[in-house]
């Protein structure tokens, strides 16, 4: 007996396989990338200061051309590639821990982000995203004058 990871995303989109596309309520609207899920999930840390937001995703061993950042109707996402490296006919594996494989991350993006700012950097393994905030939703200070 063998054990598997169970991955309720998965589950559910073989279920509405099986019952045809059809099957789905209009009122849900769901598209293909609706259920995408990967291989693996990078580690992704998200913060907050007055101008911007800040993502940093963990993706050790993945080269930056196999990285693929986008940004559509206020989602922002990343997906990619860690490619295994080739075994060698002579060499005997023992353990297999890293992760391989496809991956993909999807966040919801507040509406004061201006999504055509967005400024990406990948260096050493880690994406640096900074996702500037709109004018309007930059801290205002109003000087408050005693009489």
């Amino acid at each position: 007996m063998s054990l598997v990871t169970w991955d309720p995303i998965r589950e559910m989109e073989t279920l509405l396989d099986r019952y045809g596309r059809s099957a789905r309520s209009p009122l849900l609207k769901f598209d293909e990338k609706t259920f995408e899920t990967g291989d693996w999930t990078p580690t992704v840390d998200i913060s907050e200061n007055g101008d911007a937001f800040s993502v940093k995703a963990e993706l050790p061993g993945v080269e930056k051309d196999d990285v693929n950042i986008t940004v559509e109707n206020g989602v922002l996402t990343i997906k990619g590639t860690k490619k295994s490296k080739t075994e060698e006919k002579d060499e005997k594996m023992h353990r297999v821990e890293c992760s391989y494989g496809s991956f993909v991350r999807s966040f919801t993006l507040p509406t004061s982000v201006k999504a055509d700012d967005v400024e990406a950097e990948y260096k050493d393994g880690i994406l640096n995203m900074t996702l500037p905030k709109s004018e309007e939703a930059m801290p205002k200070q109003i000087e408050v004058k005693v009489k």
